[in-house]
């Protein structure tokens, strides 16, 4: 299906208009992010559900369609889910949780897995929907909020320090205004307008090789999983990979190698060999969006300048392969989000943002390090990682044990930060199993509900048994969610947090543990949690 373009070639997928500049040549806000992809969305969200005004600039004045992100994580899913949403997206969106890997012609998979092991949750492992309709729902979810406000066509321009505050020059169709922000978080994309001209380093690797992405549009029955091949007859020597979209879209992905022309790559009739060759011969199908890329894994040294904050593709970059690219950038703006909200109040310093810079860099290192040794792994250049390469797929044929170091892209999860600052230590003598500081908490059904549907905006103390002692003095905006017998499906999160009677945990607003006991008081539930804000 052919979309129109923008003057610079970009696929329209929903046309907005540009917005109007402000009447006044200079004014004020509170925050400013720069980008209106699913990052700066989820991030005006973030801080627009907690009560804060927020102006988002976007320089395209449309929704982009295209061969962008379409794969999106349980973590994310929670993320979207406790923003209000999830449940549209999973709805319209292909849900999967399998994963299987082929090699050659053999039509039995050498390998499969499970996304979603630990069951009975209410988000899947994974959706599969395309960028432009998570940015539709997104965008819906902004506009029902007064205090966020979006302009399309704004561009921004320039950016200095003055008087306190971070100033930015935006261009607009009708003008140029300056714009003076407490905080500006800059959610503009791997070539980031704003880290360039603050004059910032993105440094790492790119991979020498080039795939393909052909978006097309067929009517197949096959499942909704996701489907990898090692050297197939339609590609070989190279790999390939097979995802279900909604509307019938089917997103094929084709190793091509690195000296191609990349123009002749794109045309009709060449992507039709590597389709037909996937497919069968015969298969009808109509173009959706043909593209190439390349692998990178870099990313920025600190992502927190000033009153400068980077957040998703602008702060680092990963392969596709895995999906770690925007999930990243979700668990990035959940992660900012509540941090951002309480220095907003007053009910923290700003020296809080040190725990983002350090977690968001924890959280891109470890995709950068899955993303670089699934590329290695998938696109070996030198003769001892071919060999490695062949040998664990020969293996994995034959051999259980080998079959997990088949890398065909370890795939998006949620990053621990057990050495967090913010992490309260177990005490010394507690034998615990469950989930420990530092770690995403995991779901489980309630007698009317879900876990993490009911943890709240802020802080929440998880625990069984009687709260009262425990409560007596904490803040009001704690939330109590106690876990017990007449609540607790099948005893489910009592656990999977090894909830002995007593027991409590000291819960993050983005679902992260910050502390548990076994012996509770609120002299220690008061400590966690002002460890836990920064204090």
């Amino acid at each position: 299906m052919k979309r129109e373009l923008n003057p610079e070639g970009i696929p329209i997928w929903r046309p907005i208009g540009p917005t109007p500049p402000p009447d006044c040549e200079a004014e004020q806000a509170a925050t400013v992010i720069v980008g209106g992809g699913p990052v700066g969305l989820t991030m005006a969200l973030e801080l627009g559900r907690r009560g804060h005004s927020v102006v988002l600039l976007n320089r395209l004045d449309f929704v982009a369609a295209g061969s962008k992100a379409i794969c999106f994580a349980k973590r994310t899913l929670d993320i979207w889910d406790r923003l209000g949403v999830a449940a549209p997206m999973v709805e319209k969106g292909v849900v999967w949780n399998i994963g299987k890997v082929f090699r050659g012609d053999n039509p039995a998979p050498i390998y499969q897995f499970d996304m979603l092991p630990v069951k009975h949750q209410k988000m899947p492992g994974f959706i599969n929907l395309q960028q432009y309709h998570v940015e539709d729902f997104l965008i819906d979810a902004c506009a029902a909020l007064p205090n966020i406000e979006l302009r399309w066509g704004h561009e921004v321009i320039g950016i200095e320090d003055n008087s306190g505050k971070t100033w930015l020059s935006v261009q607009t169709t009708q003008g140029r205004y300056s714009l003076a922000a407490e905080w500006v978080i800059a959610c503009d994309g791997a070539r980031s307008p704003i880290r360039n001209m603050m004059g910032l380093d993105f440094d790492g690797r790119v991979f020498e090789d080039n795939f393909l992405i052909a978006d097309v549009r067929i009517k197949e029955s096959l499942p909704a999983e996701r489907w990898f091949w090692f050297d197939p007859p339609f590609n070989p020597g190279r790999s390939a990979l097979l995802h279900k979209q909604p509307d019938d879209v089917w997103r094929l992905d084709f190793q091509l190698g690195w000296n191609i022309d990349r123009g002749d790559s794109i045309r009709s009739e060449n992507v039709a060999k590597y389709v037909r060759g996937m497919l069968g011969e015969h298969v009808a199908f109509e173009e959706e969006w043909y593209s190439i890329y390349t692998f990178q894994c870099r990313r920025m040294a600190r992502f927190v300048h000033g009153r400068v904050i980077f957040a998703g593709d602008s702060a680092h970059l990963v392969s596709p392969f895995g999906a770690r690219g925007c999930n990243g950038g979700i668990a990035d703006a959940a992660n900012l989000g509540w941090k951002l909200d309480l220095i907003l109040r007053n009910q923290a310093p700003a020296s809080l943002l040190e725990s983002y810079d350090y977690e968001a860099i924890v959280t891109a290192d470890q995709n950068i390090l899955n993303s670089s040794r699934s590329t290695d792994f998938m696109t070996p250049k030198s003769i001892m990682s071919s060999t490695f390469h062949d040998a664990v797929l020969d293996l994995a044929e034959e051999h259980a044990f080998a079959r997990p170091w088949v890398n065909s892209g370890r795939l998006s999860t949620a990053v621990a930060y057990p050495a967090s600052s913010l992490n309260t230590p177990d005490e010394p003598d507690a034998m615990w199993g469950g989930i420990a500081p530092g770690f995403p908490a995991v779901d489980g059904p309630l007698k009317h509900g879900w876990l993490l549907s009911g943890l709240g905006p802020g802080f929440t103390l998880l625990g069984r048994g009687d709260f009262a002692e425990t409560c007596r003095g904490l803040p009001e905006d704690i939330r109590l969610l106690p876990v017990g017998d007449d609540n607790d499906v099948d005893g489910l999160i009592s656990r999977r947090f090894d909830l002995h009677p007593g027991s409590a945990y000291l819960i993050r607003p983005d679902s992260y543990v910050a502390a548990r006991w076994r012996r509770p008081s609120s002299k220690l539930v008061a400590d966690a949690l002002a460890r836990a804000q920064g204090k």
